[in-house]
């Protein structure tokens, strides 16, 4: 039974200002007495239920869906389960909203339609006090870290400080497809400036109205906060999201063996879609070990892709030259070979012996993929004759338009269909609406990565893991690709229902866990059963009684 000592001693109006702790109208006529509660509230007690049929009708009041995130977001501010209720209950229809597309245009608005903060900002003028501005933080078991720089959101570019908008998304579906307890979430938004000139111009943007801050003072600052959450939060993960293509893999590599931290762009994005093409064994008859890989974007989203599909070739017995030689990118001068001198470090593993091609159309006729995956953030580039001439060379042509927002998308849904002949199987990092091509309803696959970060997060919470390793996306891909139902195939969705979310997270914990106990990552002790121990862990949204 919960008691008022899990209050903290909060009472009365401060309580009902603890967005973890309120539950408004449904506090009982004994908690109203004993909490100080007494004529703060109206006078009829609500359930949980009536409540939230009363917020669902407000949400779906609202005319747009920038007026719906901002509803949901002021919700969260003040009741954090009730606000999770709703979302784990009605996520094919609330994901679209706190997350990807619309967090993307709500990051474009951030400074004009903030009401209030949420996590913490760390600046580059506060080097020197990053621990005590963590300190500052309320909660002291936090187990999960989003932080961004701003630089690279989504497919957007550069917001700075309006990047707040992800991690706060983020932490939201660690909670609601995972379980993990916001009590133990934080966003941080690391404020360094920004290069957009429409923000520096913006009366009303919250950043730092600065250039971007760049070398060895940006990298002590991150330094500076790596150690003080390591002091202040010791069993914490930390997820660098969204930082520019520069930084993302160089701190990747920096701190991967130095903090229990991963890149959901480089790692998460690779699970995703390397789940997918395991799934998409099963249309097309073709093995990984048989596939050829074009990738259309070379930065941190595609060679974090192409990195995990040569570890997990690797693991099927094909040595890593072999592996590497399934994998070919274009990058925006064409396809990457050995022969070009103008490639950054992380290219250069993926260049291979070729002519110079200079269009995706040139690479697909002259390379014949199996699969044609988009990274790139650049919409409708894979036009008509690129994707037909996939469906000339495959019976199955594997069609991934990954890029974020839904508006960068290389193609869309109906074009992959109708190009096809209904041959493609296709997925998206946005959602689609299914597709009726002549009289068959095809439901396109949404390669999104919240069907495998919260699930290795949990994972990593529930074993207290000291490090993240590439290990924990492999047997995170291959567990999600085996929860893909024979009738998910059968509508062409290579990803198993939204509805069944929890389910794959908790599922994807446990391998992710026993990845840390097999190979010594962590000091805890195996639980005799790890699933049990996984689901105990898991945040339950209905109320709790404080009497």
């Amino acid at each position: 039974m919960t008691t008022t000592l899990h209050l903290h001693g909060k009472r009365g109006v401060e309580l009902l200002h603890d967005p973890l702790l309120n539950k408004g109208t449904a506090f009982g006529e004994s908690e109203r007495d004993l909490l100080g509660l007494r004529g703060l509230l109206p006078p009829r007690i609500a359930t949980q239920e009536q409540q939230l049929e009363r917020v669902l009708e407000n949400y779906r009041r609202k005319e747009n869906d920038l007026e719906k995130y901002i509803y949901l977001i002021s919700l969260q501010e003040r009741n954090e389960a009730l606000f999770y209720r709703l979302v784990m209950e009605h996520l094919s229809e609330m994901m679209p909203i706190i997350y990807t597309p619309t967090v993307g245009l709500a990051c474009q608005k951030y400074g004009h339609i903030f009401r209030r903060p949420r996590g913490l900002y760390i600046s580059k003028n506060d080097q020197g006090r990053v621990k005590g501005i963590l300190q500052n933080w309320p909660q002291a078991d936090v187990r999960i870290i989003v932080i961004t720089d701003g630089e690279r959101i989504l497919g957007l570019g550069d917001l700075g400080a309006n990047g707040m908008g992800i991690p706060v998304g983020k932490l939201s579906l660690y909670t609601a497809c995972a379980g993990i307890d916001p009590s133990q979430c934080l966003p941080i938004m690391l404020d360094v400036g920004t290069n957009n000139s429409a923000l520096l111009a913006d009366p009303l943007y919250l950043g730092l109205p600065e250039p971007r801050l760049r070398g060895p003072e940006y990298d002590a600052l991150v330094a500076e906060f790596v150690s003080a959450a390591q002091q202040v939060f010791p069993k914490a993960c930390i997820q660098f999201e969204d930082f520019g293509n520069a930084n993302a893999f160089r701190l990747l590599h920096h701190y991967r063996d130095r903090a229990c931290t991963f890149n959901d762009d480089i790692q998460g994005t690779a699970g995703v879609t390397l789940a997918g093409l395991i799934s998409s064994e099963r249309l097309t008859g073709l093995p990984l070990t048989q596939q050829k890989f074009l990738f259309l974007g070379a930065g941190e989203a595609g060679i974090g892709i192409g990195d995990l599909i040569v570890e997990a070739l690797k693991l099927s017995g094909v040595p890593e030259k072999k592996a590497r030689e399934q994998c070919w990118f274009v990058d925006s001068k064409g396809l990457v070979v050995k022969s070009r001198s103008d490639l950054v470090e992380h290219k250069r593993r993926f260049a291979h012996d070729h002519k110079p091609v200079a269009s995706l159309l040139e690479a697909v006729e002259a390379l014949k993929p199996t699969a044609l995956i988009g990274v790139s953030g650049m919409p409708q580039t894979f036009t008509e004759d690129v994707v037909k001439a996939m469906a000339r060379l495959n019976r199955r042509p594997v069609i991934f338009a990954l890029s974020n927002p839904t508006s960068k998308a290389e193609c869309t849904a109906v074009q992959c269909y109708t190009w096809t002949e209904g041959r493609g199987i296709f997925a998206s990092g946005s959602p689609f609406s299914p597709v009726n091509y002549l009289g068959v309803t095809h439901q396109p696959g949404q390669g999104n990565n919240s069907y495998i970060f919260p699930g290795v997060g949990l994972g990593v919470i529930a074993s207290e893991a000291r490090r993240v390793t590439d290990e924990m996306f492999y047997v995170a891909a291959r567990q999600l690709a085996t929860m893909v139902t024979e009738e998910d195939l059968m509508v062409g969705r290579i990803y198993p229902d939204l509805k069944r979310i929890r389910e794959v997270s908790a599922k994807i914990a446990v391998q992710v866990a026993e990845v840390a106990f097999q190979r010594n990552l962590t000091n805890m002790l195996r639980p005799a059963n790890l699933e049990a121990h996984v689901k105990e862990a898991m945040f339950d949204p209905h109320y709790p009684s404080y009497v």
